[in-house]
């Protein structure tokens, strides 16, 4: 008899639970795996800013040969010094010293392992067909072609790394790894003080109070990822910090974003971290550089915090006099727009409170009532 109480009273009901289970499983794997790879399963240059430097009548024709197919974009610089300053400021992301002879190739490896080997493929391509086509001319001329011609050819071009990773990060993968550690903690941070904020009474002061932690907490994640940084020894000297204040900044973004939708519309909101998180870090440009993710997905990751996040690591590992004003500005927008939806939101809620209890008792509410008083509730006078 017991047996049969214990059975739902409706398996079919169950069965067709399991069964949706199963199918909105399989359909996020599907969406998930085609989303991961459609961004990154290939990654090509695209427009790849890259310089050159060359004699006046070979310009043209090295510059063409650099911008065929559309993998890179080729800028003609003056002098070797001026090339080479732009890649340190990242407005290039190499160059080719084709004025001499052997020519002579610029990298910076720190701005994505994938551009510096992309680079090297691509230029000593342009090289030795430069190379050959001198060698053709000698041939059709009835020259014969010098030994030192013919190991030119099929010599690759030496290579300058200006901006090399930390030997104990030679693959770049760490830049990845701290803003995910970054978004992990300020998602979990936010869902927390949003859970402590709703059982609290909501007021301007309470806001300023939630605002408050948030910035404590983002100065605490901070300063844990840079001290982990440290430890795996992938941090340069000289730029503790800079790269403080990057950390605390998209942990102020990601945590107080996510916070300001949570105290607008709930618990709900707590997806949008998971957003930044799974759809978010992979098109950020942290292991995938942007150069080399599909134009939208480009766009996209560079206008989401883990984007700019990403962005403004990078460049503060590695190249200090880049400009940030940009990544700065977008997790600026995304930190003060939510930390003014918690105080507003606060605030609000406050008033609408005030307001419902001056309707039940016609008589003002109390500004400060004991928190273990329920909203909408009006503490009896003592007698």
């Amino acid at each position: 008899m017991g047996t049969e109480k214990n059975r739902p009273s409706r398996p079919w009901l169950l069965r067709w639970a399991v069964l949706g289970l199963i199918v909105a499983g399989g359909i996020v794997q599907i969406v998930m795996s085609g989303y991961y790879l459609s961004v990154a399963h290939a990654p090509q240059p695209h427009d790849l800013p890259v310089g050159f430097v060359a004699a006046p009548e070979d310009a043209a024709r090295i510059e063409a040969g650099i911008d065929q197919g559309g993998q890179f974009a080729a800028r003609r610089y003056p002098s070797v010094d001026a090339m080479t300053a732009a890649i340190t400021t990242k407005e290039i992301f190499g160059g080719l010293d084709a004025s001499t002879a052997p020519a002579h190739l610029y990298v910076a490896s720190a701005a994505g392992t994938a551009a510096s080997n992309a680079l090297r493929t691509a230029f000593t391509g342009v090289v030795q067909k430069q190379t050959a086509e001198k060698v053709q001319q000698l041939t059709a001329a009835g020259q014969p072609v010098a030994p030192a011609t013919v190991q030119q050819l099929t010599t690759p071009p030496a290579v300058t790394d200006l901006v090399p990773l930390p030997p104990d990060d030679r693959t770049g993968a760490s830049i990845g790894l701290l803003v995910q550690a970054l978004a992990i903690g300020a998602t979990v941070a936010s869902l927390g003080l949003g859970r402590i904020g709703a059982r609290t009474t909501p007021s301007l002061l309470r806001g300023a109070g939630h605002t408050a932690t948030l910035l404590v907490y983002a100065a605490v994640s901070a300063a844990a990822v840079l001290g982990a940084a440290h430890a795996f020894g992938v941090v340069p000297a000289g730029t503790d910090n800079h790269l403080f204040g990057a950390f605390l900044l998209v942990s102020v973004a990601i945590t107080g974003s996510v916070a300001g939708v949570v105290a607008l519309i709930g618990a709900v909101g707590s997806f949008l971290g998971t957003f930044y998180f799974l759809f978010g870090v992979p098109i950020s440009g942290a292991t995938v550089i942007p150069e080399f993710l599909p134009p939208l997905a480009r766009v996209l990751g560079q206008v989401l915090p883990t984007g700019a996040g990403a962005t403004l690591v990078r460049d503060s590992l590695y190249f200090p006099d880049a400009g940030v004003t940009r990544p700065v500005l977008t997790l600026s927008l995304y930190a003060g727009v939510g930390i003014l939806l918690v105080l507003i939101t606060n605030a609000l809620a406050n008033r609408s409170r005030r307001a419902s209890l001056l309707n039940i008792t016609g008589q003002p509410a109390d500004p400060d009532p004991p928190d273990d008083v329920p909203a909408g509730v009006v503490a009896e006078e003592p007698t």
